[in-house]
């Protein structure tokens, strides 16, 4: 089959495709249309992660019931999310997907090892909250470019650029000022156990088990090029699903003094306050339809735009917080947020400069 490059698209049997690069605007349609679209996803990722980390906060911090006891098995959080992100992820390929072949795409099975890591990063995260406020936590998970620079510099030999190592200081500075500035006193009645050193600790832990899981996602992806999102999503869910029902349910039947999270005493909890559960809920929905649009804006717009949404999501997300909390930042406090997404806005601008340059050369 005789093939030739004309233009912008890729020639065959007469025909004339677009190359996948054209593709990234938004798909075809008016420019109105994919306006649209764009405020769509914009409105969907944020709505929905948004109000996530509003309940992630609530679960956290408030007292339930008569006796105003905690919620305190957060990694519950986990696993509820595994199990709605699972039934969801499997309507929705018999939904779009039915009756397409299974051919070139990853086996279920592949997912069992990157789901470890999968489970653990998260349930990280959500324990730090016992510890760190959510601000706090918000910041330090945005600091993804440090391991990554890091690991680059020392074991490969990577070489960075000044604005490159601009956003790294300006991230890290963020960080480390936010978390040596005093945290007020309200705030920190609202923590089950304050402690900083150990909260932060497991937001870095956190980053590093999450490094390790997109890179592997994206290996399985390169070797079954036509595994789709709902298939990554089915897959990672299932085996965190098992993993973490082994870990909440089995393991403290097995053992007297299971120090990790009871399912049994979180499932309690929520009987006896329903309100939790219903909370519970609603952090899990909100956790898969973020994730449709966040698919969705991938597909149409690139995950550049998706970056840029999620970036901005989160420093939203500490403004909403500090509102609803009554627990105002201070000044000092948002120099530091400040410097964080200065940070992380100027590595959105340097990876939107290269890929036009090569799209320029191409």
């Amino acid at each position: 089959m005789a093939s030739a490059r004309r233009g912008r698209g890729d020639v065959a049997n007469g025909v004339v495709r677009p190359r996948p690069r054209d593709r990234g605007d938004g798909g075809g349609g008016s420019m109105a249309g994919r306006v649209a679209v764009l405020v769509f996803c914009v409105a969907g990722i944020w709505s929905a992660y948004i109000y996530q980390g509003v309940l992630q906060e609530t679960l956290s911090t408030k007292r339930f019931g008569p006796e105003a006891r905690r919620f305190e098995h957060l990694a519950f959080l986990n696993f509820a999310q595994n199990l709605v992100c699972f039934v969801w992820s499997f309507i929705m390929i018999n939904l779009w997907s039915r009756g397409s072949s299974s051919t070139g795409r990853a086996p279920l099975w592949k997912y069992w090892g990157v789901s470890v890591t999968n489970t653990i990063g998260p349930t990280m995260g959500i324990e730090a909250l016992k510890y760190i406020s959510y601000p706090a936590q918000v910041l330090a998970k945005s600091s993804k470019m440090i391991p990554v620079m890091l690991m680059g510099t020392l074991l490969y030999g990577v070489k960075y650029t000044f604005p490159e190592y601009l956003c790294t200081f300006l991230v890290a500075g963020g960080v480390s000022s936010f978390a040596l500035l005093k945290t007020s006193s309200k705030t920190i009645k609202k923590l089950a156990n304050p402690n900083a050193p150990l909260g932060y600790t497991l937001c870095f832990l956190n980053l590093a088990f999450d490094g390790y899981t997109n890179s592997t996602q994206d290996l399985i992806k390169s070797r079954y090029p036509k595994t789709n999102p709902w298939d990554i999503m089915l897959g990672m869910n299932l085996w965190g699903s098992i993993y973490n029902a082994v870990i909440m349910f089995v393991a403290p039947l097995l053992f007297s003094n299971w120090p990790y999270a009871n399912g049994f005493e979180a499932v309690k909890f929520c009987q006896e306050n329903p309100e939790v559960a219903w909370d519970i809920f609603l952090f899990c929905l909100c956790g898969a339809v973020g994730q449709n649009f966040i698919f969705l804006t991938i597909s149409r717009f690139g995950s550049l735009t998706n970056t840029t949404i999620t970036t901005t999501r989160k420093f939203m997300s500490i403004v909403v917080s500090s509102v609803i909390s009554g627990n105002p930042l201070s000044l000092k406090q948002w120099g530091s947020v400040v410097m964080v997404f200065s940070g992380l806005s100027i590595q959105i601008y340097l990876k939107w400069k290269r890929k036009k340059g090569r799209q320029h050369k191409e």
